[in-house]
């Protein structure tokens, strides 16, 4: 059966068959411009049908359409028909009695979370906002000079940044450099690592506790090779977190947030910003200039790189040593059992009956030297097989 349209593949003739078929297009052309043009004249008239439009034609990208994770802290857009929501159809009160405990848990959690992690005492102001955070910056043994330059630029980042030469040889494994850093009053140490000659990947460790991160690093620019770049000053910037909504990504920011002073200095107009877009981390620095009282001009300082989360360990590096034995295996009795619960009993009934008078302050201890240990213990760690869908995202 011959189909109703025309198709110009029919016609044999090439110079015919091409004339034909330029002709269709300029139409279709046409056709598309007379429609938005009389869109637009509608439009012009009630701006509440462009408002309208817009809000209906939101394009589906892989951001906007990513699976639920039980770890995000914002509310799911787009819950699975379930128990609970058939039941809040039938019944709306259901949904109001129910909606406050499944919000309520999860901000419980997060708040635990937040007072219980390393990075508490940044955020509860122990420390003074005026003294940046120290950092040691290093790189993996045998360095090129590539690395160093880029080393270079991310010391001019962080106002409290210091970077020294790693020195080649045994003794100098990163759980080592670690325990020298946190013993020496460094808050962070940033790893550079170096592959074919260029750098690849970063690892921060937050002293004196961790955790530790690893980063590949990659798309690296210089300030020197981006066009019309600002200058960068002493001042120390401001920060910008985007898109972190799970608990692993707020610890990432969190961990980000800590390398930077708390009160950063206004008059500078310099303003690091980390972007996270599907698990990217765009790491861009700028200098803002206030053009007129509504306009406002963004000129790039450098560098720019990406970073991509592969594991979160907690604690710091593990330094193994190959030739000492392993530990033997130790299994749990019914009277070790018995005798731990007597012994807190004990330690209970103790602390019940020690006379409170005694209010003398006891004596301060020394402080302990930082120990790596033996044994890397991961928090988070990623594997291609996590990867579901394309539309996966764990920050």
């Amino acid at each position: 059966m011959p189909t109703s349209r025309f198709e110009p593949s029919t016609i044999k003739n090439k110079v015919k068959r091409e004339e034909v078929a330029r002709k269709q297009k300029k139409a279709k052309r046409q056709e598309k411009l007379q429609k938005r043009l009389a869109q637009a004249k509608a439009e012009a008239n009630d701006p509440l049908a462009k408002k309208k439009r817009l809000a209906q034609n939101v394009p589906r990208t892989l951001d906007n359409t990513r699976e639920y994770d039980p770890s995000i802290l914002t509310a799911n857009p787009h819950p699975e028909p379930g128990p609970s929501t058939l039941a809040s159809q039938e019944d709306p009160s259901s949904l109001t009695n129910a909606q406050p405990e499944q919000e309520q848990q999860p901000q419980d959690e997060h708040a635990a979370d937040i007072a219980t992690d390393p990075f508490a005492a940044y955020f509860s102001g122990a420390f003074d906002p005026s003294v940046p955070p120290k950092v040691l910056i290093t790189t993996s043994p045998k360095a090129t000079r590539t690395t160093y330059d880029f080393c270079e630029e991310i010391v001019g980042v962080f106002p409290g940044a210091e970077f020294i030469r790693r020195k080649k040889g045994k003794g100098f494994e990163m759980g080592r450099i670690a325990g020298w850093a946190a013993n020496r009053g460094y808050s962070h140490l940033m790893v550079v690592n170096e592959d074919m000659k260029k750098p690849n990947a970063i690892t921060m460790v937050h002293l004196p506790e961790g955790p530790t991160a690893y980063f590949k690093l990659s798309s690296i620019e210089l300030s020197q090779k981006i066009s019309g770049h600002a200058r960068a000053t002493a001042h120390y910037p401001e920060l910008v977190l985007n898109g972190f909504v799970t608990r692993l990504g707020h610890t990432v920011g969190r961990l980000f947030q800590t390398l930077f002073p708390p009160m950063p200095e206004f008059q500078g107009r310099q303003v690091v910003t980390l972007h996270n877009q599907r698990d990217f981390l765009f790491f861009r620095r700028h200098r803002y200039a206030f053009r007129s009282t509504e306009k406002v001009a963004l000129q790039e300082i450098g560098p720019r790189f990406t970073l991509k989360l592969r594991y979160l360990k907690k604690g710091l590096p593990a330094v193994k040593n190959l030739g000492a034995p392993s530990k033997p295996l130790e299994f749990d009795t019914e009277d070790n059992e018995q005798e731990q619960e007597a012994q807190a009993l004990k330690d209970v009934e103790m602390g019940e009956s020690a006379p409170q008078e005694d209010a003398t302050p006891a004596p301060q201890e020394p402080k302990q030297k930082v120990v790596p240990p033996t044994e890397d213990e991961y928090l988070w760690i990623w594997k291609p097989e996590l990867e579901t869908t394309r539309r996966t995202f764990f920050l």
